[in-house]
């Protein structure tokens, strides 16, 4: 299941280091290019809680399986696209299948974990969660600057298919059979609450993405307008759903656990972060400096190597340091994002430093993700464990969305308004993404120093 979920993650940022190409290929806008990035992560943010649901109610096997085999077949329509409206159609069926599959692995974590053994399992998704991220870009590079039998950007897609045929013809023998009689105890799906959860978060979206290259016209401000009311519909709709018995898509009492509340603006802020750095530097290496796929893909490793340590090894650290991991890892965060602007704003290629501020940033966000979400699990109940684990898998996938739609917006606003190309140009404009994102950070340390004062 984790091979599985590795392999989901590897997709929402494989494409990165391939948009280049795509781009070229595809002859496609940059707010074309955010769409392909960001259509995946937001289908997975919002089916994620029906995914979860889903599971509980058809089973977890069953449900794993299916998601499974739609995101292996999607993956085969996005590598043989011929437009870029088509690969933005199979990329958001693609997050629907990543949808599907993935709550099942913290389902599962939690109903058959206690203990130290949760604390390991969830040390071991962490860690798959952590390393999946600048892996993708790693892979996406290398199969990019391959051109395997003058493919391009496509094998980052194909090469889906034989591991996830693979991993259904495993999963089928060593998943345990679902429980019949759990499936007995298992609640309805929320779809008034999902169609607004689609519909809120859409009208966020989609301005971010295409906004900035329309000249922010009147539509994408009323559009803004319209997604907080929509939020606000769903928040009401939600509490009211919970007070007549019903299961709410976002289950308000899953909220009052201790420490859930303030888990998911870490969560959120701290995977903006990632997706907005991560997309923004990819622009600039590979459009501002000239890199290839596979140089940008291997400058983000020491990210990689770095926060998959971390996020493996943090509970061995000293005891007294623990209540102090999660607002330090947002100050190193916000400290090292910085340092890579800095590094790189005369438009060189940062030298040392420059890496010196990557090892930075991977145990930075470390820090900040995974002692914040094994603590908000181990505080939620077993009978509370899919609506625990599809509302903040679902924050981790928000957050990941608005980090590439705003960070990029603001990265492609500045290089647009500045009216000239370059290196230098695209070094300034990373730059102020930067400082942009060292804020998000920096609100991420306050709440964690509110969160240790209580």
């Amino acid at each position: 299941m984790l091979a599985a979920q590795f392999m989901a993650l590897l997709d929402v940022f494989i494409v990165n280091v391939a948009v280049p190409t795509i781009g070229s290929e595809l002859h496609a806008s940059g707010a074309a290019l955010q769409l392909v990035v960001a259509g995946y992560s937001l289908a997975y943010a919002v089916l994620l809680i029906t995914g979860a649901r889903l599971g509980d109610l058809l089973g977890h096997r069953r449900v794993w399986l299916a998601g499974l085999a739609l995101f292996t077949a999607a993956s085969l329509a996005c590598g043989l696209a011929g437009s870029t409206g088509e690969l933005i159609t199979f990329r958001v069926v693609q997050g629907a299948g990543a949808a599907v599959m993935i709550p099942q692995v913290l389902s599962l974590i939690q109903r058959h974990f206690t203990g130290g053994g949760r604390a390991r399992a969830l040390g071991a998704y962490s860690a798959v969660l952590a390393t999946g991220a600048a892996a993708g870009q790693v892979l996406g590079g290398i199969l990019v600057s391959a051109d395997l039998f003058g493919t391009g950007w496509r094998p980052v897609f194909l090469v889906n298919v034989p591991v996830g045929l693979v991993l259904l013809a495993v999963g089928g023998r060593v998943l345990p059979r679902d429980d019949p009689r759990a499936l007995e105890r298992s609640r309805g799906l929320d779809l008034p609450g999902l169609v607004l959860l689609a519909a809120a978060v859409s009208l966020l979206t989609v301005p971010l993405v295409l906004g900035q290259a329309e000249g922010w016209p009147m539509w994408s401000w009323l559009s803004f307008a319209a997604a907080a009311a929509f939020f606000g519909l769903l928040c009401g709709y939600e509490a009211r759903l919970a007070r007549r018995g019903g299961a709410p898509l976002l289950a308000p009492g899953v909220l009052r656990h201790p420490g859930v509340g303030l888990a998911v603006f870490r969560i959120m802020a701290v995977m903006a972060v990632n997706g907005g750095f991560l997309f923004a530097l990819t622009l600039h290496v590979q459009g501002g400096l000239g890199y290839s796929a596979l140089r940008a893909g291997l400058t983000f490793a020491p990210t990689a190597v770095v926060f998959g340590l971390v996020g493996l090894t943090w509970r061995a650290w000293p005891a007294p340091w623990q209540r102090a991991l999660v607002p330090a890892g947002f100050a190193l965060a916000a400290a090292s994002v910085t340092g890579v602007g800095w590094a790189m704003r005369d438009g060189g290629d940062g030298g040392l430093w420059l890496y010196v501020a990557f090892t930075g940033v991977g145990m930075g966000l470390a820090l900040s993700f995974s002692p914040t979400l094994t603590g908000a699990l181990a505080t939620v109940r077993p009978e509370d464990a899919a609506d625990a684990s599809g509302l903040l898998a679902t924050v981790t996938q928000l957050g990941q969305l608005i980090g590439v739609a705003a960070f990029g917006a603001l990265f492609l606003n500045r290089l647009e308004s500045s009216g000239a190309s370059g290196a230098y140009t695209s070094a300034d404009a990373l730059l102020v993404c930067m400082y942009a994102l060292a804020a998000t950070a920096g609100l991420g340390a306050v709440s964690g120093l509110v969160r240790r004062r209580r």
